[in-house]
């Protein structure tokens, strides 16, 4: 149990937990592919409800525990209804090219749509200690969060990067396109962390249990410090290769000589390019983690349900790249076998450092939501099954 104190100063602090086993998911795991195989994909569905509804049932908070109540009609049904709306679009994109006037800017306003009715669809069968959770996110702010606000600020980076080009090569301006080209810079590290909030804030803000709502308030701050660290990371990467380049070149000023000038790539040129990799994977890979935690524990750590519960989260950006990265070894080495001990050991983690701090008492709090909100259970009838795979 962790030290952490809960917002009342009387409740105690409660650490999620995932009690599933690696040797029990197996066997699970493996049906599911051999059948998925077997029936040409069509058991996936059924492999999918499996799966969570492993996931949800074997992780705990307050000794309650989340369920999963989709059925593998319901999402073989929605999948059917995605596959032929797509087969249905290109189809006649080819035989009518003139339809993309209509059809192309139709399916900016359609991805949205199938987004939030994703996430309705999720929440809506899933659920904590017998009480549902619920989205109620509107499509129009889906499609600003998620369309307008990058595609602007694409827009915007890339005119003031064109202009910048143009004063510098065309008119020989070169302040004038040193300063356009800092603010393009500066516009573009900027847009991250708004478009992340204005999406996560989004997608938390509209989240429902029962009838409490969940609420993230939270400013740039975060976001910024984030991609700061990051980017960090990458420069402190990239520096270090070039001392160590510069360090390799001045011992031998020929070493690079007469390099990639063959049709046959020689084992020095071979040796280059494996460094170069792995010089890319120090660089990004490690700045992806660093990115990923610092905003999920800031994510949680300013999210507050409705009665005044609050959640923590204290995950380390090194410790999630070691487990990453070893269990990718694993599963290699495997070939494929140990994903599930990977799966259910990255689960333990991530449940281990997670931690809810009630406002009141779960017992209350949940005997009022089963009371008030149960209308939520027949509510996602009408979704059938819409589930586009997002990672949402």
């Amino acid at each position: 149990m962790s030290d952490l104190s809960g917002p009342s100063g009387g409740m105690e602090t409660e650490q999620f937990e995932f009690r599933g086993r690696a040797g029990e998911w197996f066997g699970i795991w493996i049906v599911n592919i051999l059948l998925t195989i077997i029936t040409i994909g069509i058991y996936s569905a059924w492999a999918k409800v499996r799966t969570k509804k492993y996931f949800y049932n074997h992780t705990f908070v307050a000794g309650r525990n989340f369920d999963y109540h989709a059925t593998g009609k319901q999402i073989l049904i929605g999948r059917i209804l995605f596959i032929v709306g797509y087969l249905v679009f290109f189809f006649l994109m080819s035989i009518l090219p003139f339809l993309a006037i209509v059809l192309i800017p139709l399916l900016f306003f359609l991805i949205p749509w199938l987004i939030v009715k994703s996430m309705m669809f999720n929440a809506r069968v899933s659920s904590f200690s017998n009480v549902r959770f619920n989205f109620t996110g509107g499509v129009g702010r889906a499609f600003v969060v998620m369309f307008l606000m990058p595609i602007g600020a694409y827009i915007l980076i890339g005119v003031l990067g064109g202009f910048a080009a143009y004063m510098g090569a065309e008119q020989g301006s070169f302040a004038v396109a040193g300063l356009l080209g800092g603010v393009a810079l500066v516009a573009m590290f900027m847009a991250v962390p708004i478009i992340d909030r204005a999406i996560r804030q989004f997608s938390v803000n509209n989240h429902w249990l029962g009838t409490a709502g969940f609420t993230l308030d939270i400013t740039l701050k975060p976001f910024t410090r984030a991609l700061l660290f990051a980017v960090a990371w990458v420069f402190g990467a990239v520096i270090f290769g070039a001392l160590i380049s510069g360090l390799v070149f001045s011992a031998n000023p020929f070493a690079f000589d007469g390099m990639f000038q063959g049709n046959e790539p020689t084992g020095a040129e071979l040796g280059l390019i494996a460094i170069a990799y792995v010089f890319f994977f120090i660089a990004f890979l490690p700045a992806a983690f660093i990115y990923q935690a610092m905003i999920r524990n800031a994510v949680f750590n300013n999210t507050v349900l409705e009665g005044g519960h609050e959640f923590r989260s204290t995950v380390s950006a090194g410790k999630l790249l070691w487990i990453a990265l070893s269990n990718a070894l694993i599963v290699a080495i495997t070939l494929g076998f140990g994903l599930p001990w990977a799966q259910v050991r990255m689960q333990k983690y991530m449940a281990s450092q997670t931690f809810l701090l009630p406002g009141e008492s779960l017992d209350n709090f949940v005997g009022r939501q089963i009371d008030e909100g149960m209308s939520v259970a027949d509510a996602f009838t009408d979704l059938e099954g819409i589930d586009v795979g997002l990672p949402l």
